[in-house]
């Protein structure tokens, strides 16, 4: 109740007259515009027109989920060479070189390494991509089984450090050999003692510019974080990839929906791509590969095809990477990793028609992606 001491009944009118509005008003429309994706994209994977593989029955795929935007955050993928994928479930407690190696690795880029730094991220990862072989660990080996002949060893090339040399052939270990991503290299020879894996990361796995957040620390610190590819003189034979890379989660001790599905999915896209007239290379990587031009006349593209190890979300499996090089530059996704989930045999011919070969993401099938400068691309 409102008491009015002064003004009377005309107060009281003038009053009311001000707080019963004469007609409703509406805030005026304002036009947001739509920021248009950051890559091509088409919402559903065409419907396939040939015979496909059938997918495994009962595994226990999620399906209701939104999964854009599921990929990991990361900066570099190392991509390690084992020629097998039968892993253990932490890729690290492998008893073989392969699982020194990635020990290593973790140790100095991980939580509580020399190198970790929460704005450039490190994602290892084992592939059943053969790795570089050379005769000197093929006739010092011989004897070892098929899958471990496989495995990485030193690429003999003149104008190798000659300390570095004799180390690597008194060694019983093999040297490793390794992709980077979305850096879009290929190290061929990597000795696994310590200092050399110390120098394999400060030459191409650090990054070549720091995080503004990292303008509090001291020159020299930064200089710990920051990359020295001067030192990648030091590995001979190491370039860039060019072709086109597609990887599959087939780690079966891991979980047993990628495992059943990732062989799958392998020889899918290997029957796929060839019907395109792109030649699968199943033969170990070569070192100091001449550069692709892709304008040239009769140009055709090569694919590799490798099962990889653990990269999160085995419910939405068959999860695959493509990576397309950046030597492929009439394609929208050249220099790109694009991650898809849930895909099955039926997915096959419309990713290597759509995403290959046209440059489009499927939207219904995207988890994220990343570019050469390290941007994460949302849909």
């Amino acid at each position: 109740m409102f008491i009015f001491r002064h003004g009377g009944r005309r107060t009281v009118n003038n009053v009311q007259n001000v707080f019963i509005p004469t007609q409703r008003t509406f805030a005026s429309r304002i036009d947001i515009p739509l920021t248009p994706p950051p890559v091509p994209v088409i919402e559903q994977c065409p419907a396939p027109t040939c015979q496909c593989r059938d997918a495994p029955t009962g595994l226990d795929i999620e399906r209701e989920q939104n999964i854009s935007g599921s990929m990991p955050s990361y900066a570099e993928q190392i991509l390690i060479s084992t020629g097998r994928s039968d892993w253990p479930s932490r890729i690290e407690e492998d008893e073989s070189a392969d699982g020194a190696f990635v020990r290593q690795l973790k140790g100095m880029l991980l939580k509580g390494g020399k190198f970790v730094d929460p704005y450039h991220n490190v994602m290892l990862t084992n592939s059943s991509i053969p790795s570089t072989a050379s005769p000197i660990h093929q006739s010092k080996h011989s004897s070892q089984s098929a899958g471990a002949e496989s495995r990485s060893v030193l690429v003999s090339s003149p104008g190798k450090d000659p300390a570095i040399a004799r180390e690597q052939e008194n060694s019983d270990t093999p040297p490793a050999s390794a992709f980077l991503l979305p850096s879009f290299q290929y190290v061929p020879s990597i000795p696994t003692h310590s200092t050399a894996v110390e120098d394999f990361i400060k030459a191409f796995v650090l990054p070549g510019r720091l995080h503004q957040s990292h303008d509090v620390l001291s020159r020299a610190q930064q200089n710990i974080l920051k990359r020295q590819p001067e030192l990648q003189k030091q590995f001979l034979g190491a370039r860039k990839v060019d072709e086109i890379l597609i990887l599959i989660c087939g780690h079966g001790a891991r979980d047993e929906r990628c495992g059943k599905l990732g062989p799958i999915l392998q020889a899918e896209f290997e029957d796929k791509l060839q019907r395109q007239n792109i030649p699968v290379i199943r033969s170990p990587p070569v070192a100091e590969a001449e550069q692709v031009s892709t304008e040239v006349e009769g140009f055709v593209p090569t694919a590799r095809i490798g099962l990889i190890s653990h990269i999160g979300g085995h419910k939405w499996a068959g999860n695959v990477i493509v990576y397309i090089p950046q030597s492929f530059s009439r394609n929208p996704l050249a220099g790109k990793g694009i991650w898809y989930g849930r895909v099955g045999p039926e997915h096959v011919e419309g990713i290597v028609a759509k995403t290959v070969l046209d440059g489009k993401v499927i939207k219904e099938l995207f988890r994220g992606g990343i570019d050469q400068e390290r941007n994460i691309l949302r849909l």
